[in-house]
């Protein structure tokens, strides 16, 4: 059970900070991952009225605050039109609408799980983190980054004319993914990004020759696959390749 004697909703990104400098503190998004642990807080950090909670759209890149739920990111006509639909997709099998209600986007990416659907969409894009200390910084560096006490408070991602596609693999509907694959493509580029291997998603990129069978083994060969009790590596690996080959294809033919 998680247990904190001090609740302080903040009115300022400063003030969550200052807050977030104690160990014995911690920042809140939909708690629905936190309330399953065990653990015991001084302090609930709450930036629910610092109006994070909205997802905004400009010529150049979509904003979206931490606090937005997983569901307005499903529901979003703009960043699903302009995204040919990976965010309704990405986020559609995370367990149910009332959980997709409350989970919120910032707690998805601060977290870094390895189950992410999210950071794994994130990163076949060009996705950028914003940290109240640490300033804007890419989605790619901000995984592999150590984790701190700084307030993750946006996600952005910029416009730049990138197709993109999304499956997952999982053994029952509302299930962890057992794999996760995203591809996105700009000019002849390829953005590819595998989570759930079973560890946090990572990317690569690579360029198109024409060759799908090829570019989907050379893909899954960077990939480095873990076996749990949902999946072994080998097969991890192989439907990799499947999904990959099938993403590039899809985007191909949208084009």
């Amino acid at each position: 059970m998680f247990k904190a004697k001090a609740y302080v909703k903040v009115r300022s990104l400063d003030e969550a900070w200052e807050l977030n400098q104690k160990k014995s503190a911690v920042v809140v998004g939909g708690m629905m991952w936190l309330k399953m642990e065990n653990i015991n807080k001084q302090t609930i950090i709450d930036l629910s009225g610092l109006k994070l909670d909205g997802i905004k759209e400009a010529d150049e890149m979509f904003s979206i605050g931490c606090m937005c739920t997983l569901r307005q990111l499903e529901l979003h006509e703009g960043l699903n039109k302009y995204f040919d639909g990976i965010f309704k997709e990405c986020t559609r099998h995370i367990v149910g609408v009332q959980f997709r209600n409350s989970a919120t986007v910032g707690g998805s990416v601060y977290g870094r799980f390895g189950f992410s659907d999210i950071i794994t969409c994130l990163l076949a894009l060009d996705s950028y983190v914003e940290l109240h200390k640490g300033g804007i910084i890419s989605l790619k560096s901000f995984v592999s980054m150590p984790y701190d006490n700084d307030i993750l408070v946006r996600i952005i991602i910029k416009k730049d004319g990138r197709k993109a596609a999304y499956v997952t693999q999982r053994q029952t509907k509302t299930d962890f993914p057992l794999i996760a694959c995203a591809v996105g493509k700009k000019d002849s580029r390829w953005y590819i990004s595998v989570g759930a291997r079973p560890s946090c998603a990572k990317l690569v990129k690579m360029d198109d020759d024409g060759d799908l069978d090829r570019l989907a083994e050379e893909a899954a060969a960077q990939f480095k696959f873990g076996t749990n009790l949902r999946a072994s590596a080998e097969y991890r690996q192989e439907l990799t390749k499947i999904y990959l080959k099938r993403l590039m294809g899809q985007i191909r033919e949208a084009k």
